[in-house]
C-alpha cells in the first residue's frame, strides 16, 4: 500500500455524503481470469491485489469501515484445488502485507468462523487482529469463512448458552451477538461482477443499506468505479422504513 502518497488524490468535492461503512461483494475474479485464458486462481490473485488499491481509495474518500466478502461458507463446495489455493493466498497475503497495513494505520478485523480453517492460518489471522487492533485510520473487516445465516445461527447458540430469556431479547441485544457487534451497520453494499443478489452477505446488518451493482469484475473495480458507486449513494434518500416529509 502507498497511502503516504495521498496528496496526488483528492476525494471529489461533489460527494456531499460519504458512507461510513461500505461492504463489497467481490465477484468476478474467476470470470475475469477465464476471459483471458488464465486459471481461476490467477483471477483470485488479481482480486487480492485490487483490495489494496480499493482500500487506498476508501481512505482518500473518507470511508471508515470497509467490509470485504472474501470467502463464504458456501465456497467450501468449490473444487478442492481452488479452495486450497484460496487458503494459501490468504496466508501469503497476511505474511506479505501485514507490516505495511499496520504501518499505514489499518485495523484488521475478521468476520466468520475460524473452525474449519487450518490451525496455522487461524494463528495468522489472530496475529493480524492483535497487531493492528489499536489502529484507527480505517477498519478492514475481512469476511472469511463467513455466511450470514451461519452468523445468525452462531448468535442464537450464544444467546441460548448465556441464558437470555425471550422477553429480554430485542434487536439491539441480538446485534451484540453478531460477528460485527462493535461495528456500525453498512450504509452501502457494492457488488461487482454483474449479479444482483446478496449471496448470504451481512443479511441482518444490511437491512437498510443502499445497494449498488456493477458489471465490472472485481479485479477491474478501480477508484473511478468506487466513485460511481459513491455518486449513486449520494442521490439516494435513505428512509429506514419511514416516509420522508417533503
Amino acid at each position: 500500500m502507498m497511502m503516504e502518497n495521498e496528496s496526488n488524490h483528492h476525494a471529489p468535492a461533489s460527494l456531499e455524503s460519504i458512507p461510513y461503512h461500505v461492504g463489497i461483494i467481490m465477484d468476478g475474479n474467476g470470470r475475469w481470469a477465464q476471459a483471458r485464458g488464465w486459471p481461476r486462481l490467477a483471477g483470485h490473485q488479481a482480486g487480492v491485489d485490487n483490495i489494496r488499491r480499493v482500500l487506498e481509495s476508501s481512505v482518500r474518500f473518507g470511508i471508515k469501515v470497509l467490509t470485504i466478502y472474501a470467502f463464504s461458507t458456501e465456497n467450501w463446495h468449490r473444487p478442492p484445488e481452488e479452495v486450497t489455493g484460496l487458503m494459501r493466498l490468504l496466508g501469503m497475503t497476511i505474511k506479505r502485507q501485514l507490516n505495511e497495513l499496520h504501518r499505514n494505520g489499518v485495523q484488521i478485523r475478521h468476520s466468520g468462523r475460524l473452525s474449519g480453517i487450518s490451525p496455522e492460518l487461524q494463528d495468522q489471522i489472530r496475529h493480524a487482529l492483535e497487531v493492528t487492533r489499536h489502529n484507527d485510520r480505517i477498519i478492514l473487516n475481512v469476511a472469511f469463512n463467513y455466511g450470514g445465516r451461519a452468523e445468525i445461527l452462531d448468535a442464537v447458540r450464544r444467546i441460548i448458552a448465556d441464558g437470555i430469556s425471550p422477553d429480554q431479547l430485542d434487536e439491539a441485544l441480538f446485534s451484540q451477538y453478531l460477528y460485527t457487534s462493535d461495528l456500525p451497520d453498512p450504509d452501502l453494499i457494492i457488488r461487482t461482477g454483474g449479479e444482483w443478489r446478496l449471496s448470504n452477505f451481512l443479511i441482518w446488518q444490511a437491512a437498510y443499506a443502499e445497494y449498488y451493482a456493477t458489471p465490472t469484475y472485481w479485479p477491474d473495480f478501480d477508484e473511478e468505479e468506487l466513485y460511481k458507486a459513491l455518486c449513486e449513494y449520494n442521490v439516494r434518500e435513505r428512509r429506514f422504513g419511514r416516509v420522508l416529509e417533503t
